[in-house]
């Protein structure tokens, strides 16, 4: 009689932090909630640990657009000498609006690598 063992399948990739999905969600809600300056935090989060963790390329982008579309309302605010007291109020609903389209197009980026991954 002989058994056979079952292999499973190994992953091709890492698998996608926790923290980057959660970061990924946090950025937009907090620029729609006028808590913009805040919202660096979970842009640096996402950013670092989709260079470090995540494989994919896509999603690597994806990060870094919204790094960068978060950078510009910010480097604006703080260069300007007549600026508001908060970058919230500062920030055009332009810039706002490009942030928001930017994380929710990493959270599709992350949701696809996450499905593209197999199971363990």
């Amino acid at each position: 009689m002989t058994t056979t063992v079952e292999s499973h399948p190994t992953r091709t990739g890492r698998r996608v932090p926790l923290s980057v999905t959660v970061s990924a969600w946090a950025v937009p809600v907090m620029v729609v909630g006028q808590f913009a300056l805040i919202s660096g935090v979970p842009v640096v989060i996402a950013l670092v640990g989709a260079l470090r963790r995540v494989l994919d390329q896509a999603v690597r982008r994806a990060a870094a657009l919204v790094a960068v579309t978060y950078a510009i309302p910010l480097v604006i605010w703080l260069t300007r000498p007549d600026g508001a007291p908060s970058l919230s109020k500062d920030m055009h609903p332009g810039f706002a609006g490009l942030i928001v389209a930017a994380s929710a197009a990493l959270i599709v980026t992350l949701h696809r690598a996450r499905r593209r991954l197999p199971a363990r």
